[in-house]
Protein backbone atom coordinates (compact mmCIF):
# COMPACT_ATOMS: atom_id res chain seq x y z
CA UNK A 1 0.00 0.00 0.00
CA UNK A 2 3.02 2.06 0.77
CA UNK A 3 4.47 2.15 -2.38
CA UNK A 4 1.54 2.42 -3.90
CA UNK A 5 0.56 5.72 -2.32
CA UNK A 6 4.28 6.82 -3.33
CA UNK A 7 3.74 6.07 -6.47
CA UNK A 8 0.76 8.31 -7.00
CA UNK A 9 2.60 11.10 -5.19
CA UNK A 10 5.54 10.40 -7.45
CA UNK A 11 3.23 10.69 -10.43
CA UNK A 12 2.79 14.38 -9.44
CA UNK A 13 6.50 15.53 -10.33
CA UNK A 14 5.43 15.56 -13.86
CA UNK A 15 2.48 18.33 -14.71
CA UNK A 16 1.06 18.41 -11.37
CA UNK A 17 -1.48 20.98 -12.26
CA UNK A 18 -2.74 18.45 -14.89
CA UNK A 19 -3.86 15.40 -12.67
CA UNK A 20 -6.32 14.90 -10.26
CA UNK A 21 -9.31 17.60 -9.99
CA UNK A 22 -9.75 20.96 -8.48
CA UNK A 23 -11.16 21.30 -5.17
CA UNK A 24 -13.82 23.73 -4.11
CA UNK A 25 -15.31 25.19 -1.03
CA UNK A 26 -12.68 25.66 1.91
CA UNK A 27 -10.60 23.03 0.00
CA UNK A 28 -9.80 25.87 -3.43
CA UNK A 29 -6.41 25.97 -4.55
CA UNK A 30 -6.45 22.49 -3.37
CA UNK A 31 -5.96 19.39 -5.65
CA UNK A 32 -6.86 15.81 -5.15
CA UNK A 33 -6.07 12.47 -6.77
CA UNK A 34 -6.70 9.00 -6.24
CA UNK A 35 -4.88 6.63 -4.92
CA UNK A 36 -4.45 2.48 -4.04
CA UNK A 37 -7.75 1.45 -6.10
CA UNK A 38 -9.42 4.74 -5.34
CA UNK A 39 -9.98 4.48 -1.71
CA UNK A 40 -7.18 7.14 -0.09
CA UNK A 41 -7.01 10.59 -1.82
CA UNK A 42 -4.12 12.62 -1.84
CA UNK A 43 -4.45 16.27 -1.14
CA UNK A 44 -2.39 19.20 -2.38
CA UNK A 45 -1.21 22.51 -3.71
CA UNK A 46 0.90 23.59 -6.58
CA UNK A 47 2.97 26.49 -6.23
CA UNK A 48 3.76 28.09 -9.52
CA UNK A 49 6.43 30.25 -8.18
CA UNK A 50 8.93 27.45 -7.39
CA UNK A 51 6.99 24.70 -8.80
CA UNK A 52 7.08 23.28 -5.78
CA UNK A 53 3.98 20.17 -5.17
CA UNK A 54 3.02 19.87 -1.34
CA UNK A 55 1.15 17.11 -0.25
CA UNK A 56 -0.92 18.64 2.49
CA UNK A 57 -3.51 15.61 3.58
CA UNK A 58 -3.71 12.28 2.71
CA UNK A 59 -6.18 9.46 3.60
CA UNK A 60 -9.52 7.06 3.35
CA UNK A 61 -12.55 8.82 1.12
CA UNK A 62 -14.86 7.62 3.77
CA UNK A 63 -18.26 9.85 2.35
CA UNK A 64 -20.21 12.13 4.74
CA UNK A 65 -17.96 10.52 7.60
CA UNK A 66 -16.40 12.40 9.65
CA UNK A 67 -12.86 10.41 9.41
CA UNK A 68 -13.41 11.30 5.60
CA UNK A 69 -10.13 13.16 4.41
CA UNK A 70 -11.99 15.39 2.99
CA UNK A 71 -14.06 16.84 6.46
CA UNK A 72 -10.33 16.43 7.88
CA UNK A 73 -8.13 18.54 5.22
CA UNK A 74 -11.60 21.32 5.56
CA UNK A 75 -11.09 21.21 9.67
CA UNK A 76 -7.40 22.10 8.58
CA UNK A 77 -7.72 24.75 6.37
CA UNK A 78 -10.31 26.13 8.81
CA UNK A 79 -7.51 26.59 11.71
CA UNK A 80 -5.11 27.69 9.35
CA UNK A 81 -2.85 24.62 9.27
CA UNK A 82 -2.57 24.20 5.34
Amino acid sequence: MREKIRDAIDTLASEPEQRGKPLVGDLKGYRSVRAVGQRYRIIYRVSQLTVMVAVVALGIRKGKSRDDIYTLAQKLVKLGLL
